[in-house]
């Protein structure tokens, strides 16, 4: 039987252990060999990325992917989408999300792993379906955690309905490294009895876990695997590409990963950790393992981003009281699986609730916009005192948030004029308002010098 793999260092990896600022300009020198070593996909884009390159790295994160993209035509590249929240944290209007992928495709990407924080497919449908109008494969997903309410039954009855749906492959995103060996064999034997379509399995190294879950999984019958470059490996980020390959191929199983070209990748990866860990942008916190995730379930990106933001205000000394709080929200929102935007609209409130020493003291935007129903429907029930306090005698939305909201391309096209070059700067804004308005301030002024340079050479 042949294991694929997907390559996660460009993403998820360096997302998970590095808060996703690596610059371009680290990595295109081995995109080459990237592109040759024989994956089934390059993790590129998607996650948080996007609004990395925009507010911290200077870059336009569609010039990034089309760049990959000409250095990497042999290997297809995938992104991650959060279905109706693209790449964002709210819901966006169907026009919005429509043209969304058709650009995504048309500048590079050949996969699109697309998924519903809250497990609610009608928020991945309309993403699904341009995905394939547009030609791309489309990766429907599941969200794995563990409630009361999340069971094997309920895992599977979301396969088949991503398989009514359409998609090529099905994706259990394990997002925060807590599925035991014996989870993932017994939920990808069930979900494969049940569905005839390829299945991928993602997760992370954060409990200690991954390689052990990886192993089971394709025992039980999982087509391709998410791993990351032993450099970027470990910790929050996946289980290392090299071991699982060299492990798989004891056992028999067909890998066509060329193993000279991983020890040059790794060579090259390694020798930009040691950059990371100089400048301390790789915080040594999040390269270990960390158990007690296996209760409060905080995956690897939303860890690493945690202690950066607590590291920041002075207060990492309460990151045990904040990990400790988040299940606590948890159950009060009803269980919802900790993937973006999810996770960081959990993590957010169990750190204002430590903070400030008192619980739901502060509620923020987010967390009453998702008790309000506009995030889709909680897996269960969300505390009723909770839900008092934000809605007092107002109803929650049922309905798809989505087909609430009026068009959104045309009134950004409207208000961003001629400073909009294009369709991708139109999503840019939309996705990211502030961030790409300053993004296209700083490259109409680098314009402005380049042209001012030009004119006194002449």
């Amino acid at each position: 039987m042949k294991i694929q793999f997907t390559e996660t260092v460009l993403r998820d990896a360096q997302q998970s252990l590095i808060a996703t600022r690596m610059p371009f300009e680290k990595f295109s020198p081995i995109l080459e060999k990237l592109n040759k070593a024989g994956y089934y996909s390059l993790e590129c884009w998607g996650g948080a990325t996007f609004d990395s390159c925009l507010r911290y790295l200077n870059e336009d994160p569609w010039e990034r992917l089309r760049k990959i993209k000409k250095a990497c035509p042999d290997t297809k590249l995938q992104m991650l989408l959060r279905g109706q929240n693209l790449l964002g944290y709210k819901h966006y209007p169907d026009d919005v999300v429509r043209l969304f992928v058709r650009k995504s495709v048309e500048n590079g990407i050949d996969v699109i792993r697309i998924f519903d924080a809250l497990n609610d497919l009608r928020n991945i449908k309309v993403a699904v379906d341009e995905t394939l109008k547009a030609g791309a494969i489309a990766s429907g997903t599941i969200c794995y955690t563990t409630s009361p309410v999340h069971t094997l039954e309920m895992f599977v009855k979301l396969a088949k309905e991503l398989e009514a749906m359409g998609v090529q492959t099905i994706c259990i995103k394990d997002m925060a490294g807590i599925m035991s060996p014996k989870e993932a064999y017994d939920l990808v034997k069930a979900i494969k009895e049940s569905v005839k379509l390829p299945l991928v399995l993602h997760t992370h190294s954060t409990t200690g876990l991954g390689f052990m879950t990886l192993l089971k999984a394709v025992e039980a019958g999982a087509d391709i695997i998410d791993t990351a470059i032993s450099s970027f490996s470990g910790g929050t980020s996946q289980p290392a590409t090299e071991t699982m390959a060299y492990t798989l191929r004891q056992y028999g199983y067909d890998v066509d990963l060329d193993d000279r070209l991983l020890m040059e990748i790794n060579k090259f990866f390694k020798d930009y950790r040691g950059e990371c860990l100089d400048s301390k942008l790789l915080n040594p916190v999040v390269m270990g393992t960390a158990t007690d995730a296996l209760n409060y379930q905080i995956p690897g990106g939303m860890l690493s981003n945690l202690v950066a933001q607590l590291t920041a205000q002075k207060k990492l000394d309460k990151l045990d009281e904040v990990l400790a709080e988040t299940p606590r929200v948890r159950k009060d929102l009803g269980y919802p699986p900790l993937v973006t935007p999810m996770s960081q609209m959990v993590g957010v409130q169990a750190t204002q609730n430590v903070l400030l020493g008192e619980r739901y003291k502060n509620i923020s935007k987010e967390v009453r916009s998702y008790i309000k129903g506009e995030y889709g429907k909680a897996p269960g029930e969300i505390d009723k005192d909770l839900m008092k306090k934000v809605l007092g005698d107002e109803q929650p939305v049922t309905c798809r948030f989505a087909d609430t909201l009026s068009d959104g391309i045309p009134a950004a096209r409207e208000y961003l004029g001629d400073r909009a070059t294009c369709d991708e700067d139109v999503l840019s804004y939309i996705a990211f308002p502030q961030q790409a308005e300053a993004f296209f301030d700083r490259r109409d002024e680098l314009k402005k010098r380049t042209f001012t340079y030009s004119i006194k050479k002449i």
